[in-house]
């Protein structure tokens, strides 16, 4: 009997906490938002979505996956329903997309806006409003599936035809011609390095010297060029001061016309003057040469005058009476 009481408060102590248990998972998953319900028809397949599957607005939950049916009014589409939080901005141009998780294969909806507003969507037999729901990329893949298989077959084809017995020895042989080439070349390029090191090269070293006289040159044709250009500033300064008003010209040219006027006064004044005076000069020149012939004939002229001598003895008339 004392077993069976123990069996009995074990038992009900398991219930207390189970449901202790219950209440606190109730109370912690409690939800007082309120939520608007919308329904997405779709003929892609929706593995890996489940009811209670999250559902997001660009990347934020704002609510759940309700129901996962079959569309009534169109034969073959999956129907979704989905309570969607009464805060989340859904808008004329408000789409959504299956998303996935990882490697996992867990589905959830994404909720996002286009650029332009989509068509409005009929509501259907519930009445709740639809909202256009579009491919994931994988159900794109899935959709392009057989025909990128086609494609890897295609190809798969072309590269055993490719790599065919035939096409396999022209290669061979291909990669032989090649190779000769490269020989070839191999054998051009040392002849090039040759001619390089035994003609060009000794050019080439000669160029440097070469381009710094021409350099040296030319900077001495600058020099030059300078030089004179500052020699024809100099003199286009000179020839200014030369031809200003009151300059060297003007001073030269009237220094020459009163050169000129003095010239003219001399011959037309003094030289007559000096003529007469020459003359004049000439006359008591031959008076003086007149007067000293006489005195060197007659030297007694200093003390008899200039008179007539009287004949001294031995002179014919020396002593006759005058």
């Amino acid at each position: 009997m004392e077993n069976k009481s123990h069996a009995l408060a074990a038992g009900l102590f398991v219930l207390v906490v189970a449901a202790m248990l219950a209440g606190l998972a109730v109370w912690l998953t409690r939800d007082n938002a309120n939520y608007e319900q919308y329904e997405l028809s779709t003929r892609d397949g929706v593995s890996g979505l489940q009811p209670q599957a999250a559902v997001r607005y660009k990347g934020v939950a704002v609510g759940k996956v309700t129901r996962i049916g079959f569309d009534p009014q169109v034969t073959g589409n999956v129907l979704i329903r989905i309570a969607v939080n009464e805060q989340a901005p859904i808008s004329p141009t408000t789409f959504a997309v299956l998303g996935y998780q990882g490697v996992t294969g867990l589905a959830h909806v994404l909720l996002d806006d286009a650029e332009q507003p989509y068509p409005e969507l009929p509501p259907g037999p519930s009445g709740l409003p639809r909202l256009p729901l579009k491919p994931s990329p994988f159900g794109k893949l899935a959709e392009q599936a057989p025909a990128i298989l086609g494609q890897v077959e295609e190809a798969t084809r072309r590269i055993n035809q490719l790599l065919g017995d035939n096409n396999q020895q022209k290669l061979t042989e291909a990669l032989t011609h090649i190779g000769q080439a490269a020989g070839s070349v191999n054998t051009l390029t040392q002849r090039l390095d040759a001619t390089v090191a035994q003609r060009l090269d000794p050019a080439l070293a000669a160029l440097p010297p070469l381009a710094s006289d021409a350099r040296q040159t030319l900077q001495s044709l600058q020099q030059a060029g300078a030089s004179v250009s500052a020699l024809a500033v100099d003199l286009g300064k000179t020839n200014q001061r030369l031809n200003a008003e009151g300059g060297a010209i003007d001073q030269i040219t009237t220094g020459t016309q009163s050169l000129a006027r003095a010239a003219d006064q001399f011959s037309t004044a003094t030289l007559p003057r000096v003529n007469r005076a020459a003359d004049d000069t000439a006359r008591a020149a031959r008076q003086m040469g007149r007067a000293a012939g006489g005195i060197s004939d007659n030297p007694q002229l200093f003390i008899y005058g200039s008179g007539r001598i009287p004949p001294g003895p031995g002179e014919p008339g020396f002593g006759s009476a005058p």
